[in-house]
């Protein structure tokens, strides 16, 4: 079967899994979008066996504030799960919704113990520069982050 029919079979979705980037570049992509001139909003939303929880960018807010806590919200994710792997979500190249990415890494990691799902969009105001989208999955044990790999990344994933 082609990429395009896996792609369109109602059994199927789009390989979500696929666009692997390190832990340094990921941070390194959030500092230079949040120390840049204010030109992101975004949110950050974690998802875990205890529930969801969102934090958005509000207007009112500075850059550094966001930037606070989004980091606050990591290391404590840190703390919990050592075992990332951290998606990067973009347009051009059709990447399925950011949303949809982290419905299905939730979906498939509960078999495992404790995984924290986490969601970061910052998105470009005027649209001059790419939108950063992170989606990064946490594991306990690192066993669980290599099954993770094997069973998912860059395979289609049923529904």
């Amino acid at each position: 079967m082609s990429p395009e029919q896996a792609t369109n079979d109602s059994d199927s979705m789009a390989i979500l899994f696929k666009t692997v980037i390190g832990e340094n570049t990921a941070f390194e992509m959030i500092e230079n979008a949040l120390s840049s001139t204010g030109d992101y909003d975004g949110y950050l939303n974690v998802v875990a066996d205890e529930g969801e929880q969102t934090l958005s960018w509000a207007p009112d807010m500075h850059a550094e504030q966001f930037q606070a806590e989004v980091t606050e919200i990591l290391r404590s994710t840190w703390d919990i799960c050592r075992f990332w792997i951290i998606y990067e979500r973009r347009d051009d190249r059709q990447d399925a919704e950011a949303n949809v990415i982290r419905n299905a890494a939730f979906k498939l990691t509960r078999g495992y113990a404790g995984v924290i799902v986490i969601t970061l969009s910052l998105l470009h105001k005027r649209g001059e520069a790419p939108d950063i989208e992170l989606i990064f999955v946490c594991f306990q044990q690192d066993f669980q982050r290599r099954n993770f790999r094997v069973r998912y990344e860059g395979k289609f994933i049923p529904n």
